[in-house]
Protein backbone atom coordinates (compact mmCIF):
# COMPACT_ATOMS: atom_id res chain seq x y z
CA UNK A 1 0.00 0.00 0.00
CA UNK A 2 1.03 3.55 -1.27
CA UNK A 3 1.27 6.55 1.49
CA UNK A 4 -1.58 8.25 -1.03
CA UNK A 5 -3.67 5.27 -0.13
CA UNK A 6 -6.04 4.49 -3.00
CA UNK A 7 -9.34 3.50 -1.71
CA UNK A 8 -12.56 4.93 -1.95
CA UNK A 9 -12.84 5.91 1.47
CA UNK A 10 -9.44 7.53 1.72
CA UNK A 11 -10.20 9.27 -1.50
CA UNK A 12 -13.64 10.93 0.24
CA UNK A 13 -11.24 11.89 2.81
CA UNK A 14 -9.20 13.97 0.57
CA UNK A 15 -12.57 15.42 -0.51
CA UNK A 16 -12.42 17.61 2.56
CA UNK A 17 -11.63 20.75 3.61
CA UNK A 18 -7.87 19.68 3.72
CA UNK A 19 -5.84 16.62 3.31
CA UNK A 20 -4.40 14.78 6.53
CA UNK A 21 -1.49 15.60 5.84
CA UNK A 22 -0.50 18.98 4.44
CA UNK A 23 0.80 19.85 0.98
CA UNK A 24 4.06 19.44 0.39
CA UNK A 25 4.20 22.31 -1.72
CA UNK A 26 1.26 24.95 -2.20
CA UNK A 27 2.70 27.74 -4.58
CA UNK A 28 1.87 29.16 -7.86
CA UNK A 29 0.95 26.48 -10.59
CA UNK A 30 3.84 26.12 -13.72
CA UNK A 31 2.31 28.11 -16.19
CA UNK A 32 2.77 31.42 -13.42
CA UNK A 33 6.63 30.80 -12.75
CA UNK A 34 8.71 32.82 -14.46
CA UNK A 35 12.28 30.91 -16.05
CA UNK A 36 15.24 32.12 -14.18
CA UNK A 37 17.62 34.65 -16.31
CA UNK A 38 20.19 31.45 -16.17
CA UNK A 39 17.45 29.34 -18.01
CA UNK A 40 17.67 27.98 -21.53
CA UNK A 41 15.88 30.26 -24.13
CA UNK A 42 12.19 29.68 -24.71
CA UNK A 43 13.15 29.42 -28.62
CA UNK A 44 14.33 25.89 -30.94
CA UNK A 45 18.39 26.26 -30.91
CA UNK A 46 20.98 24.17 -31.97
CA UNK A 47 22.00 21.99 -29.38
CA UNK A 48 24.90 19.35 -29.76
CA UNK A 49 25.05 16.13 -30.87
CA UNK A 50 23.68 13.99 -28.17
CA UNK A 51 25.08 11.64 -25.62
CA UNK A 52 22.44 8.66 -26.92
CA UNK A 53 20.96 7.61 -29.93
CA UNK A 54 23.18 5.41 -32.51
CA UNK A 55 22.91 6.50 -36.53
CA UNK A 56 22.42 3.64 -39.16
CA UNK A 57 25.27 2.03 -40.42
CA UNK A 58 23.99 1.69 -43.65
CA UNK A 59 21.49 4.24 -45.36
CA UNK A 60 18.14 2.93 -44.99
CA UNK A 61 16.46 1.04 -48.42
CA UNK A 62 14.62 3.82 -51.10
CA UNK A 63 11.04 4.31 -50.19
CA UNK A 64 8.02 2.84 -52.05
CA UNK A 65 5.97 5.29 -54.41
CA UNK A 66 3.33 5.66 -51.90
CA UNK A 67 5.31 6.14 -48.60
CA UNK A 68 4.70 9.43 -46.59
CA UNK A 69 7.89 11.60 -46.20
CA UNK A 70 8.40 12.93 -42.99
CA UNK A 71 10.73 16.30 -42.18
CA UNK A 72 12.02 15.84 -38.55
CA UNK A 73 12.03 18.61 -36.29
CA UNK A 74 14.49 18.47 -33.73
CA UNK A 75 17.48 16.24 -33.69
CA UNK A 76 17.68 14.99 -29.88
CA UNK A 77 18.69 11.64 -28.95
CA UNK A 78 15.00 10.84 -28.99
CA UNK A 79 14.68 11.81 -32.18
CA UNK A 80 17.43 9.88 -33.34
CA UNK A 81 17.52 6.98 -31.35
CA UNK A 82 13.89 6.24 -31.74
CA UNK A 83 12.15 8.44 -33.92
CA UNK A 84 14.00 8.26 -37.36
CA UNK A 85 14.88 4.23 -37.11
CA UNK A 86 11.26 4.15 -36.73
CA UNK A 87 9.95 6.12 -39.69
CA UNK A 88 12.40 4.71 -41.65
CA UNK A 89 11.27 0.74 -40.67
CA UNK A 90 7.35 1.56 -40.48
CA UNK A 91 6.87 0.74 -43.86
CA UNK A 92 4.54 3.31 -45.55
CA UNK A 93 6.85 6.27 -44.02
CA UNK A 94 10.37 7.40 -44.47
CA UNK A 95 12.44 10.66 -43.08
CA UNK A 96 12.18 12.94 -46.40
CA UNK A 97 14.14 15.91 -44.16
CA UNK A 98 15.70 17.00 -41.11
CA UNK A 99 15.08 20.25 -39.23
CA UNK A 100 18.08 21.75 -36.54
CA UNK A 101 19.94 24.39 -35.55
CA UNK A 102 23.09 22.95 -35.68
CA UNK A 103 23.92 23.10 -39.64
CA UNK A 104 27.11 20.08 -38.78
CA UNK A 105 24.16 17.49 -37.07
CA UNK A 106 22.33 18.11 -39.05
CA UNK A 107 24.47 17.22 -42.20
CA UNK A 108 25.78 14.28 -39.99
CA UNK A 109 22.04 12.70 -39.40
CA UNK A 110 20.91 13.76 -43.29
CA UNK A 111 24.14 11.45 -44.37
CA UNK A 112 23.21 8.85 -42.75
CA UNK A 113 19.56 8.71 -44.25
CA UNK A 114 21.08 9.06 -47.53
CA UNK A 115 18.88 12.92 -47.58
CA UNK A 116 20.18 14.83 -50.00
CA UNK A 117 21.72 18.70 -49.17
CA UNK A 118 18.68 20.60 -50.14
CA UNK A 119 16.42 18.44 -47.62
CA UNK A 120 18.60 20.05 -44.60
CA UNK A 121 16.45 22.53 -43.19
CA UNK A 122 17.09 24.99 -40.24
CA UNK A 123 14.90 26.74 -37.83
CA UNK A 124 15.10 30.09 -40.12
CA UNK A 125 14.32 28.97 -43.57
CA UNK A 126 11.74 26.43 -42.09
CA UNK A 127 9.05 28.24 -44.12
CA UNK A 128 10.91 27.19 -47.41
CA UNK A 129 8.97 23.30 -46.60
CA UNK A 130 5.45 24.52 -48.16
CA UNK A 131 7.45 24.34 -51.04
CA UNK A 132 8.71 20.74 -50.75
CA UNK A 133 7.01 18.25 -52.38
CA UNK A 134 9.00 15.47 -51.05
CA UNK A 135 7.64 15.99 -47.32
CA UNK A 136 4.25 15.22 -46.47
CA UNK A 137 4.02 15.22 -42.72
CA UNK A 138 6.25 17.03 -40.20
CA UNK A 139 7.28 15.10 -37.13
CA UNK A 140 7.98 17.67 -33.98
CA UNK A 141 10.45 16.15 -31.52
CA UNK A 142 11.23 19.55 -29.58
CA UNK A 143 10.78 20.32 -25.67
CA UNK A 144 7.35 20.84 -24.66
CA UNK A 145 7.25 24.37 -24.25
CA UNK A 146 8.15 24.63 -28.75
CA UNK A 147 5.02 22.23 -29.97
CA UNK A 148 2.38 25.02 -30.08
CA UNK A 149 4.37 27.59 -32.04
CA UNK A 150 6.05 24.61 -34.35
CA UNK A 151 3.06 23.04 -34.70
CA UNK A 152 1.34 25.94 -36.21
CA UNK A 153 4.21 26.86 -38.11
CA UNK A 154 3.86 23.04 -39.80
CA UNK A 155 0.43 23.63 -40.78
CA UNK A 156 0.86 26.99 -42.21
CA UNK A 157 3.37 25.41 -44.80
CA UNK A 158 0.43 22.92 -45.33
CA UNK A 159 2.07 19.88 -43.58
CA UNK A 160 0.08 17.16 -41.51
CA UNK A 161 1.59 16.47 -37.69
CA UNK A 162 2.57 13.92 -35.53
CA UNK A 163 3.71 16.03 -32.13
CA UNK A 164 5.47 14.20 -29.29
CA UNK A 165 3.59 14.03 -26.09
CA UNK A 166 2.87 16.34 -24.25
CA UNK A 167 0.54 18.06 -26.63
CA UNK A 168 1.66 21.55 -25.12
CA UNK A 169 1.96 23.35 -21.51
CA UNK A 170 -1.47 24.58 -21.29
CA UNK A 171 -5.16 24.23 -22.46
CA UNK A 172 -4.89 27.11 -24.31
CA UNK A 173 -2.21 25.92 -26.65
CA UNK A 174 -3.76 23.08 -27.43
CA UNK A 175 -6.55 24.83 -28.26
CA UNK A 176 -4.25 26.75 -30.83
CA UNK A 177 -2.59 23.19 -32.52
CA UNK A 178 -5.86 22.18 -33.18
CA UNK A 179 -7.89 25.00 -34.29
CA UNK A 180 -4.58 25.03 -36.51
CA UNK A 181 -5.25 21.76 -37.93
CA UNK A 182 -9.03 22.62 -38.77
CA UNK A 183 -7.75 25.57 -40.43
CA UNK A 184 -5.27 23.82 -42.51
CA UNK A 185 -7.16 21.16 -43.30
CA UNK A 186 -4.37 18.83 -42.24
CA UNK A 187 -3.99 15.95 -39.90
CA UNK A 188 -2.60 16.21 -35.93
CA UNK A 189 -1.72 13.14 -34.16
CA UNK A 190 0.00 13.27 -30.68
CA UNK A 191 2.65 10.86 -30.06
CA UNK A 192 1.42 8.63 -27.36
CA UNK A 193 3.32 5.44 -28.04
CA UNK A 194 2.10 3.17 -25.77
CA UNK A 195 -1.56 2.74 -27.56
CA UNK A 196 0.69 1.03 -29.89
CA UNK A 197 2.64 -1.07 -27.51
CA UNK A 198 1.64 -5.30 -27.79
CA UNK A 199 1.64 -5.32 -23.48
CA UNK A 200 -0.16 -1.90 -23.39
CA UNK A 201 -2.76 -2.92 -25.95
CA UNK A 202 -3.22 -5.96 -24.22
CA UNK A 203 -4.11 -4.86 -21.19
CA UNK A 204 -6.71 -2.50 -22.30
CA UNK A 205 -8.50 -5.22 -23.99
CA UNK A 206 -8.61 -7.29 -20.56
CA UNK A 207 -10.02 -4.71 -18.94
CA UNK A 208 -12.55 -4.34 -21.28
CA UNK A 209 -12.91 -8.12 -21.04
CA UNK A 210 -13.24 -7.73 -17.37
CA UNK A 211 -10.29 -9.85 -16.51
CA UNK A 212 -10.08 -8.50 -13.33
CA UNK A 213 -13.72 -7.76 -12.39
CA UNK A 214 -15.01 -4.60 -11.78
CA UNK A 215 -12.11 -2.12 -11.33
CA UNK A 216 -11.65 -0.72 -7.97
CA UNK A 217 -8.16 1.27 -7.75
CA UNK A 218 -5.37 1.60 -10.43
CA UNK A 219 -1.54 2.40 -9.04
CA UNK A 220 0.87 4.12 -11.13
CA UNK A 221 5.05 4.98 -10.32
CA UNK A 222 7.04 7.07 -13.22
CA UNK A 223 9.52 7.71 -10.77
CA UNK A 224 13.49 7.71 -11.07
CA UNK A 225 16.43 10.17 -10.05
CA UNK A 226 17.84 12.66 -12.16
CA UNK A 227 21.45 13.18 -11.94
CA UNK A 228 22.93 17.03 -11.12
CA UNK A 229 21.94 19.34 -13.70
CA UNK A 230 20.18 22.71 -13.85
CA UNK A 231 18.01 24.87 -16.38
CA UNK A 232 21.37 26.33 -18.02
CA UNK A 233 21.79 23.29 -19.43
CA UNK A 234 18.43 20.88 -19.47
CA UNK A 235 15.31 21.56 -21.04
CA UNK A 236 13.54 19.54 -18.89
CA UNK A 237 14.52 21.15 -15.44
CA UNK A 238 13.29 24.96 -17.92
CA UNK A 239 9.59 25.76 -16.57
CA UNK A 240 8.88 27.44 -20.01
CA UNK A 241 10.57 24.91 -21.91
CA UNK A 242 9.22 21.40 -19.61
CA UNK A 243 5.72 22.73 -17.78
CA UNK A 244 5.83 21.05 -14.45
CA UNK A 245 8.95 18.60 -14.87
CA UNK A 246 7.81 14.91 -14.53
CA UNK A 247 4.54 14.97 -14.94
CA UNK A 248 4.63 15.94 -18.17
CA UNK A 249 7.45 13.76 -18.98
CA UNK A 250 7.33 10.53 -17.52
CA UNK A 251 4.07 11.28 -14.79
CA UNK A 252 2.15 11.08 -18.24
CA UNK A 253 2.42 7.67 -19.00
CA UNK A 254 0.65 6.52 -15.51
CA UNK A 255 -1.95 9.78 -16.26
CA UNK A 256 -2.75 7.68 -19.73
CA UNK A 257 -2.69 4.41 -18.40
CA UNK A 258 -5.32 5.48 -15.34
CA UNK A 259 -7.62 6.69 -18.58
CA UNK A 260 -7.04 4.18 -20.83
CA UNK A 261 -7.48 0.99 -18.56
CA UNK A 262 -10.36 2.41 -16.30
CA UNK A 263 -11.71 3.28 -19.70
CA UNK A 264 -13.05 6.79 -17.54
CA UNK A 265 -12.09 10.33 -17.51
CA UNK A 266 -11.98 11.02 -13.63
CA UNK A 267 -14.97 13.62 -11.89
CA UNK A 268 -11.99 14.24 -9.16
CA UNK A 269 -8.64 15.53 -8.67
CA UNK A 270 -6.25 15.74 -5.37
CA UNK A 271 -2.34 16.26 -5.91
CA UNK A 272 0.48 17.67 -4.08
CA UNK A 273 3.68 18.54 -5.27
CA UNK A 274 7.47 19.29 -3.79
CA UNK A 275 9.95 20.84 -4.74
CA UNK A 276 13.39 21.03 -2.71
CA UNK A 277 14.77 24.64 -2.02
CA UNK A 278 18.69 24.62 -2.61
CA UNK A 279 18.58 21.58 -5.51
CA UNK A 280 19.60 23.39 -8.94
CA UNK A 281 17.20 20.76 -10.55
CA UNK A 282 13.88 22.03 -9.07
CA UNK A 283 14.86 25.66 -9.08
CA UNK A 284 11.99 25.95 -11.68
CA UNK A 285 9.85 22.78 -11.94
CA UNK A 286 8.47 19.88 -8.95
CA UNK A 287 10.24 17.30 -7.98
CA UNK A 288 7.53 15.09 -7.48
CA UNK A 289 4.04 14.73 -8.07
CA UNK A 290 1.44 12.63 -5.92
CA UNK A 291 -2.43 12.58 -7.34
CA UNK A 292 -5.10 10.60 -6.32
CA UNK A 293 -8.42 10.71 -8.93
CA UNK A 294 -11.70 9.46 -8.28
CA UNK A 295 -13.68 8.07 -11.65
CA UNK A 296 -17.50 8.24 -11.82
CA UNK A 297 -17.93 4.72 -11.72
CA UNK A 298 -16.66 4.77 -7.92
CA UNK A 299 -12.87 3.30 -8.80
CA UNK A 300 -9.91 5.76 -8.01
CA UNK A 301 -6.68 5.72 -9.49
CA UNK A 302 -3.01 6.92 -6.95
CA UNK A 303 -0.39 8.98 -9.69
CA UNK A 304 2.99 8.91 -8.65
CA UNK A 305 5.69 10.56 -10.49
CA UNK A 306 9.27 12.04 -9.52
CA UNK A 307 12.64 12.78 -10.37
CA UNK A 308 14.07 12.58 -7.40
CA UNK A 309 13.14 8.97 -6.18
CA UNK A 310 15.86 6.03 -6.02
CA UNK A 311 15.52 3.30 -7.24
CA UNK A 312 13.42 4.07 -10.72
CA UNK A 313 10.33 2.35 -11.25
CA UNK A 314 7.87 2.18 -14.05
CA UNK A 315 5.23 -0.04 -12.91
CA UNK A 316 1.34 0.08 -13.00
CA UNK A 317 -1.10 -2.38 -11.39
CA UNK A 318 -4.71 -2.62 -11.58
CA UNK A 319 -7.04 -3.82 -8.75
CA UNK A 320 -10.23 -5.36 -9.33
CA UNK A 321 -12.71 -7.28 -7.43
CA UNK A 322 -11.55 -10.69 -9.04
CA UNK A 323 -8.38 -10.04 -10.03
CA UNK A 324 -5.21 -8.01 -10.24
CA UNK A 325 -3.16 -6.94 -13.18
CA UNK A 326 0.49 -6.09 -12.90
CA UNK A 327 2.55 -4.52 -15.45
CA UNK A 328 6.47 -4.41 -14.27
CA UNK A 329 7.76 -2.79 -16.43
CA UNK A 330 4.67 -1.35 -17.94
CA UNK A 331 5.65 2.00 -20.47
CA UNK A 332 9.43 1.57 -21.65
CA UNK A 333 10.72 0.83 -24.48
CA UNK A 334 11.39 -2.68 -23.47
CA UNK A 335 12.10 -5.30 -21.35
CA UNK A 336 7.61 -5.48 -20.25
CA UNK A 337 6.53 -7.78 -17.76
CA UNK A 338 2.81 -8.81 -17.60
CA UNK A 339 1.42 -11.05 -14.72
CA UNK A 340 -2.25 -11.68 -14.72
CA UNK A 341 -3.88 -12.90 -11.01
CA UNK A 342 -7.10 -14.49 -10.89
CA UNK A 343 -8.45 -16.95 -7.83
CA UNK A 344 -5.45 -16.68 -6.21
CA UNK A 345 -3.08 -18.09 -9.71
CA UNK A 346 -0.51 -15.72 -11.09
CA UNK A 347 -0.46 -15.84 -14.81
CA UNK A 348 2.57 -14.38 -16.44
CA UNK A 349 1.41 -13.02 -20.21
CA UNK A 350 3.85 -12.09 -22.82
CA UNK A 351 1.62 -10.32 -25.94
CA UNK A 352 4.22 -9.32 -28.14
CA UNK A 353 7.66 -7.34 -28.71
CA UNK A 354 7.14 -3.75 -27.10
CA UNK A 355 9.86 -2.22 -29.74
CA UNK A 356 7.34 -2.19 -32.51
CA UNK A 357 5.16 0.83 -30.89
CA UNK A 358 7.72 2.93 -32.22
CA UNK A 359 7.30 1.80 -36.20
CA UNK A 360 3.60 1.13 -35.71
CA UNK A 361 2.97 4.59 -34.36
CA UNK A 362 4.16 6.34 -37.64
CA UNK A 363 2.81 3.32 -39.54
CA UNK A 364 -0.44 4.72 -38.75
CA UNK A 365 -0.28 8.11 -39.05
CA UNK A 366 0.50 6.97 -42.44
CA UNK A 367 -2.84 5.19 -42.86
CA UNK A 368 -4.44 8.24 -41.59
CA UNK A 369 -2.71 10.19 -43.99
CA UNK A 370 -3.50 8.03 -46.87
CA UNK A 371 -6.16 6.00 -45.99
CA UNK A 372 -8.08 8.50 -43.90
CA UNK A 373 -8.55 6.60 -41.32
CA UNK A 374 -9.11 7.36 -37.56
CA UNK A 375 -6.77 8.55 -35.88
CA UNK A 376 -6.14 6.78 -32.61
CA UNK A 377 -4.18 8.98 -30.51
CA UNK A 378 -5.89 12.55 -31.37
CA UNK A 379 -5.09 16.16 -30.59
CA UNK A 380 -8.12 16.18 -28.71
CA UNK A 381 -6.64 13.29 -26.72
CA UNK A 382 -3.61 15.29 -25.84
CA UNK A 383 -5.64 18.71 -25.02
CA UNK A 384 -7.66 16.28 -22.60
CA UNK A 385 -4.54 15.10 -20.78
CA UNK A 386 -3.77 18.87 -21.09
CA UNK A 387 -6.47 19.70 -18.98
CA UNK A 388 -6.49 17.05 -16.57
CA UNK A 389 -2.58 18.32 -15.84
CA UNK A 390 -4.17 21.44 -15.32
CA UNK A 391 -6.59 20.41 -12.75
CA UNK A 392 -3.60 18.34 -11.57
CA UNK A 393 -1.55 21.54 -10.76
CA UNK A 394 -4.62 23.75 -9.71
CA UNK A 395 -5.20 21.01 -7.13
CA UNK A 396 -1.87 21.28 -5.57
CA UNK A 397 -1.53 25.35 -5.77
CA UNK A 398 -4.97 25.90 -4.37
CA UNK A 399 -4.94 22.73 -1.65
CA UNK A 400 -8.36 21.85 -2.69
CA UNK A 401 -10.04 19.16 -4.48
CA UNK A 402 -10.80 20.08 -7.96
CA UNK A 403 -14.36 18.96 -9.20
CA UNK A 404 -14.20 17.81 -13.17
Amino acid sequence: MTDFHHSRRRFMQLSGAALIAPPLLTGCSPAQAASSPASLPRKAIGMPFPSWGRLPDTIPPAPKEDSVGFAVVGLGGYAIGQVMPALAKAGRCHVAAVVSGNPDKAARVASAYGLPKDAIYNYDNFDELAKDDRVDAIYIVLPTGLHADWTEKAFAVGKHVLCEKPMALSPQEGERMISASKRAGRKLMIAYRCHFEPYNLHAMDLMRDKAVGTIKTIETFQHYRMGPTSPSENWRVVRSLAGGGALEDYGIYGLQAALYLSGETPSHIRAVTEQPAGDPRFAEIFASVRTEMQFPSGATASLFTSYDSAPGRNRVSVHGDAGTLLMDPATGYGGHKMTLTQGGKAKVLKPGDPSVQFSRQCAHFADAILDDVEIRTPGEMGLRDIRLIDAIYTSAAEDRVVTL
